[in-house]
């Protein structure tokens, strides 16, 4: 019987699935329309693929469903516990706005009401002493209030308690009293013990408010796919890079916030380093935004400064990624003062772009390439069929008609939009952060991706643009990449000069431990335990801080200390050798390796392919229509090679190729472009 590992990337607008045959490596994909049951749409494109649900042996998702809830405000209504005097910290915050010149532009409303702060008399110090005891009876009077309210998920979110969580746990012991086990508590010195009230109370918030959504979701898909016959691990792909156990994950459901844009990072790292390049930016562009992320020396960037909302950061490591509102079904408008417009508003799977023909009248990027050929009549491998008529009626009467343009003149300004807001996006996590595309690969992936790489690629004078072998289901790929991995931290706020070699490893290996018993927790033994250590840096008197690996073995405080000024100089273009540097944190990530999973290769032999038709086709570059050949990505084989003007059609997504533009397909089956400089 053949056995598959299966990964489900579930999005706004579609549901990924790519198998991969763990005797062969052939690699399987199906994409089918997300619908509002998750297992329904796993089981739909299970069934697509030729696949029964006993083969699989190993599922791993990517769910937007924690994003979603907290996007959408639809989670239990949730209870916060605090210190006197700090219920309003969430909303005080930075005392920052997301639009500095809007005066008049409110902030998002916190995830929890006001009147469901509630706080208590307790106060610890800084270096962990109590200084007033927790006031028993007014917890108790809080957890009344609780109950009479039918509140069910409680953040406690006591000051300093990073330091020592005592009263946190006790504030816990006094609800499940009150109010019995089927309260969801979550205490801010487990979720995150890290200094900042704001950073540390707004995470907590966010794991109280999405933890009792991802409970019951995941039971729904576990033992929906158990019924059907599945019998291996679900594992769930984290903000983190990396997968946990349905028991961590509803103890931690706040992991999940990003989950799905994370794998699609993962992935593009991984068919990059297949193609021989350490640097790569991701370009991951879908039917609602784009998400772009940096991979550097082989390692994607990560960062624990990150939200879903404005305001509200979450303080998991996530990896780095840069979102936009730039998709497929992104809509082409007119602003107040006539400029042209595209996104972030997106005409979504329902209606759809106007080709769709579902009742939309408004052009989408989907319509602009439809209208200038680039687009066939069809999606999904034909499960889908495009109106253009529809398309060149929407770009006419919002578009050509408003500037006096031609409907292709007009199809090729919303692109044109499109490819610079996505440029724009790039420049600002490469060139902004000191690094220059043009060390860099491209990887075009999702189903609008590569209608789009080469022109981005191009802009940013990016030598290379590599095409995955199944763009649109890439995201997938990645979540069968990683492996268990939780991320643990602890507070060391001292001048690093002032610490020892083995006062250090000491503090390490307490964090390893606890890691080990996560673990363990989820069945991982010892010989299939790794740990990476790492410690957040900054010069005396800043408040951002960044990290250094650590290597345990050999712990150097000197060599530590000129890597953060390295570090520091490339991120910032200056660094102070003589200034004193403060150790803020130190990490630990417990990983629980799972079995590597290597994709197919195959055997590449030089040819020419040949064309199934052709078509006429706008390019950037030629204001005339150019007759086009129009391959499909099926009669592909290694080796081959073309040069534009060329089509590529598969099913999941369409491949542009512009004018004079070398491709040749690799050993992996990508596609990779050899991009022309100005």
């Amino acid at each position: 019987m053949e056995r598959f590992r299966l990964a489900v990337d579930i999005g706004g607008t579609n549901t990924d699935l790519f198998f991969v045959n763990e005797e062969t490596g052939e690699e399987l994909v199906s994409k089918v329309p997300s619908q509002s049951d998750a297992l329904s749409a796993v089981l739909t494109g299970i069934e697509m693929a030729g696949v029964s649900v006993s083969s699989v042996r190993l599922l791993s998702h990517g769910t937007t469903v924690a994003t979603n809830a907290l996007i959408e405000r639809n989670f239990p209504r949730t209870a916060m516990i605090t210190t006197a005097g700090f219920r309003d910290v969430i909303e005080i915050g930075r005392g920052t706005k997301d639009d500095l010149w809007d005066a008049y532009k409110d902030i998002t409303p916190p995830y929890i009401a006001r009147r469901d702060r509630l706080v208590v008399t307790e106060r610890i110090a800084a270096d962990g002493e109590i200084v007033d005891a927790l006031d028993e009876v007014e917890a108790r009077k809080v957890a009344s209030v609780i109950k009479k309210r039918g509140i069910t998920a409680v953040a406690v979110c006591f000051v300093n308690s990073f330091k020592n969580p005592e009263h946190e746990k006790q504030m816990k012991r006094i609800l499940q009293e009150e109010l019995g086990d089927e309260v969801r508590i979550s205490l801010s010195g487990e979720v995150l013990p890290e200094i900042f009230e704001h950073e540390r109370f707004s995470t907590t918030i966010v794991n109280a408010c999405v933890s009792p959504v991802i409970g019951p979701y995941i039971r729904r898909l576990d033992e929906g796919l158990k019924d059907k016959g599945y019998s291996g691990d679900l594992l769930l792909f984290h903000s983190g890079g990396g997968v946990i156990t349905p028991v961590t994950a509803e103890k931690f459901g706040a992991r999940l916030a990003g989950s799905g844009i994370a794998a699609g990072a993962i992935a593009a790292a991984r068919i990059a380093e297949n193609c021989g390049f350490k640097n790569a930016i991701g370009l991951d562009m879908g039917g609602t935004s784009t998400d772009i992320a940096m991979t550097i020396d082989g390692q994607t960037s990560v960062t624990n400064d990150w939200c879903i909302e404005f305001g509200y950061p979450i303080g998991f490591p996530a990896l780095d990624i840069r979102t936009i509102g730039a998709g497929g079904g992104s809509l082409a408008w007119i602003d107040d003062g006539g400029s042209l417009r595209n996104g972030p508003q997106s005409a979504g799977s329902n209606p759809g772009p106007a080709a769709y023909g579902k009742g939309n009248e408004q052009p989408t990027n989907t319509d602009a390439n439809l209208v200038l050929g680039r687009l066939g009549g069809e999606l999904l491998g034909g499960y889908m069929t495009l109106d253009k008529s529809k398309a060149g009626q929407a770009v006419k009467s919002v578009v050509a008609d408003h500037y006096d343009l031609s409907v292709i003149e007009a199809a090729q300004a919303i692109i044109r939009i499109a490819n610079t807001n996505m440029a724009e996006a790039v420049r600002t996590v490469s060139i902004g952060r000191g690094y220059d595309p043009r060390d860099f690969a491209l990887v075009a992936f999702g189903g609008a991706g590569p209608l789009h790489g080469a022109a981005i690629a191009r802009e940013l004078s990016i030598p290379k643009v590599i095409i995955p072998a199944s763009p649109g289901v890439t995201s997938a790929l990645g979540c069968l990449l990683v492996d268990l991995r939780h991320d643990l931290s602890s507070m060391i706020l001292r001048p690093v000069h002032e610490l020892k070699p083995d006062e250090l490893k000491s503090a390490f290996v307490d964090l390893q431990k606890e890691g080990a018993q996560r673990l363990e927790s989820e069945d991982v033994p010892a010989e299939k335990q790794a740990f990476e250590y790492s410690v957040d840096m900054r010069y005396l008197g800043q408040w951002r801080s960044i990290s250094i690996p650590v290597n345990l073995e050999d712990i150097s405080i000197d060599s530590i200390i000129a890597a953060f000024h390295a570090e520091h100089e490339r991120e910032y273009s200056y660094r102070r050798d003589d200034a004193p540097v403060e150790m803020f944190r130190i990490n630990v990530a417990a990983i629980g390796l799972t079995p590597p999973l290597e994709l197919a290769t195959h055997e590449v032999v030089e040819r020419e392919p040949v064309a199934k038709t052709h078509r006429t086709v706008y390019f950037d570059d030629s204001p005339d229509a150019i007759e086009t050949p129009i391959y499909q990505r099926v009669d592909l084989r290694a080796g081959d090679k073309l040069t534009g003007p060329a089509i590529i059609e598969q099913v999941d997504t369409t491949v542009v190729i512009p004018p004079e533009t070398p491709a040749e397909v690799d050993q992996f089956n990508n596609i990779i472009l050899t991009i022309r400089s100005e």
